[in-house]
Formats: C-alpha cells, sequence, structure tokens
C-alpha cells in the first residue's frame, strides 16, 4: 500500500538529541536479563537474524556453509543440553549478493527465505535503470525479499520527492516481494534526517526500514534505532500500517543484541518481537549467542572455533 508524499509532516519533524540519549543510557544502564530468561531472548534472537555474507570474496562454497549454519544455527552439544532437539530453530532468513540467490535457494531448497541486497549495494549509485533490473533479476532468481539501497544525496539535499518516487518505484516492480529500505544512517548526518528518510520510505511503500549497509563509518546504534523506531509507531498511528525494522552492521554481541530486542518491545510492543517485522542484519553475531548458550547449558565458555561459522 502506497500513502501520498506529506511533505508539511515530513518538514515538521524535530529530534530531541538530548533526550534521544537519555533514553538509549536509561536502557545501556540497566541490569540485562539473566539465566533462563537471558537464554529465551537469545533463543529468539537467532530466529530473527538475517545471517549474512555480503564480502568481496563470497563464493558458491560460502554461501553454502552460510545457508546450512542458518538452518542449523545451534550446535546438537548445546540443543541436547538444553532439550531443544524437537524445536526446528533456525534463523529468520539469510541475505546475500543478488548474483548469489540462485544458488543458496538450491541449497535452501526453501526452507528459509532468501534476502537480495539489490540496487547498486552498498552505495545505491548505479543508474536507476541498472538497479531496478537488479530487482527483477533477483525476483527471477528465487528472492524472497529484497533489500533496497536509497539515494543517500536526496536526503542530503532534502529532495524527498526524488527519494519518495525512487522507493515507490523499487515497490511497484517487487509487487508482494518484501522491500526492505537501507537509509545508510551513518551517511545522512543528523537523526532529523534518518527521521525523515524513514517517514518517507514508509508513505512510498516500504515494508521494512534498515539502519545500514554494514558498509558505512557508523551503523546500527540504539541512537539512530529509536528514532527510527519512534517513526515506525508515529506512522502506524497514522495509518495503521505495521512496518518492519532492521537493524545492521556492528551487531556483533550478545549483549548488544538483548538491547535492541528490549528496546523494540518497549517502543513498539510484542507485536512487533517477530520475524515478520523485525530483522537483525548479522555475520557474526551468532558465533557470541552460541557461545552464551554454551556456557549457560555446560557451565563454561567455547573457543570461537568450536563453534565457528563454518
Amino acid at each position: 500500500m502506497f500513502y501520498n508524499l506529506d511533505t508539511d509532516w515530513i518538514n515538521n519533524i524535530k529530534i530531541n538529541l538530548s533526550a534521544v540519549q537519555r533514553r538509549t543510557l536509561s536502557l545501556t544502564k540497566r541490569r540485562t536479563v539473566k539465566k533462563e530468561y537471558q537464554v529465551a531472548w537469545l533463543l529468539k534472537s537467532i530466529t530473527l537474524i538475517d545471517l549474512t555474507t555480503l564480502s568481496g570474496d563470497d563464493t558458491f562454497g560460502k554461501v553454502e556453509r552460510l545457508c546450512e549454519k542458518a538452518l542449523n544455527p545451534i550446535s546438537s552439544t548445546i540443543l541436547n543440553a538444553l532439550d531443544l532437539n524437537d524445536k526446528n530453530i533456525t534463523t529468520g532468513a539469510v541475505c546475500v549478493y543478488h548474483h548469489l540467490v540462485s544458488h543458496a535457494k538450491k541449497h535452501l531448497n526453501n526452507r528459509l527465505p532468501i534476502a537480495a541486497v539489490s540496487t547498486g549495494f552498498p552505495a545505491g549509485l548505479s543508474s536507476f535503470k541498472t538497479r531496478k533490473k537488479e530487482i527483477i533479476d533477483s525476483i527471477n532468481e528465487g528472492a524472497n525479499e529484497i533489500d533496497i539501497v536509497i539515494n543517500r544525496s536526496y536526503v542530503l539535499q532534502n529532495d524527498w520527492k526524488k527519494l519518495y518516487d525512487e522507493v515507490r518505484t523499487f515497490k511497484e516492480i517487487a509487487k508482494n516481494i518484501k522491500i526492505k529500505a537501507i537509509l545508510g544512517v551513518g551517511d545522512l548526518e543528523t537523526l532529523r534526517n534518518v527521521a525523515k528518510a524513514s517517514l518517507v520510505c514508509m508513505m512510498a511503500g516500504a515494508d521494512f526500514i534498515k539502519t545500514s549497509t554494514g558498509k558505512e563509518k557508523i551503523n546500527a546504534n540504539l541512537n539512530n534505532s529509536l528514532v527510527m523506531l519512534r517513526m515506525i509507531r508515529e506512522f502506524y498511528s497514522y495509518s495503521g500500517k505495521k512496518i518492519g525494522f532492521k537493524p545492521a552492521g556492528g551487531i556483533s554481541a550478545a549483549k548488544g543484541v538483548l538491547e535492541f530486542l528490549i528496546l523494540v518491545y518497549e517502543e513498539l510492543g510484542e507485536d512487533w518481537i517477530n520475524e515478520n517485522l523485525l530483522r537483525i542484519g548479522a555475520s557474526s553475531l551468532l558465533i557470541d549467542i552460541e557461545r552464551q548458550l554454551y556456557h549457560y547449558a555446560l557451565g563454561r565458555y567455547a573457543n570461537k572455533e568450536k563453534i565457528a561459522m563454518s
């Protein structure tokens, strides 16, 4: 569903930076959840991960290992110790470059969604024709979701009409395929710009708003995530449509992912804590989550080699 571009709403957005910082600091100063409650949250976080490989050295073999880990994210040792063998825990999806979609699809055999990064990832500066073609090619190869990259220059120039038209065109091409609009928050200069870009993308039909490509100097953090979540909440009050959220880039520790989940829970409610409305873009995060689960289950930490991604 699309909504008309409301420039008055966009231009009237204000962000109180000190209030944002106080809110997120209050989260980090609290004692985190412990013991079996922490285990439950960590297990939930695994099911929300878009397990990702977006490197220049990606190969078919690397993608196959990633897919296998996505289908079996927890070692049998931990599953046995926690009596979870019958739970069929997987990650939320696998995320790869668009030219590797067909290989991932062949390996996954429709057991997990495949998200393709398209539209000139990570800079989003390929020709408009090329970016549109990437979406079509990714879908034809079997992608279930498309992570699109916005042209950040439109945000910096306050050219909301061009940003709106771009995202709307991408969604029209994708049709019923879910699109996640990557804002590239580290390139947007201010949290006010993050809020405005979030709103424009939602008006233009984005199903998710995503913080980062993971390639910027600043990626997902609690401050920019709070701003995006507040815009999701405001847009939901206006439209009744629930937009998904995907923090990505730099989330590599179990403690950190718990902070993001708690923030989403407190800002948007329990309805958003599922793979249809919340994803976490990560590659190495799963290793640390597994280490924490191993410690809880067996009373000691496993070294990273024992539970490596491959």
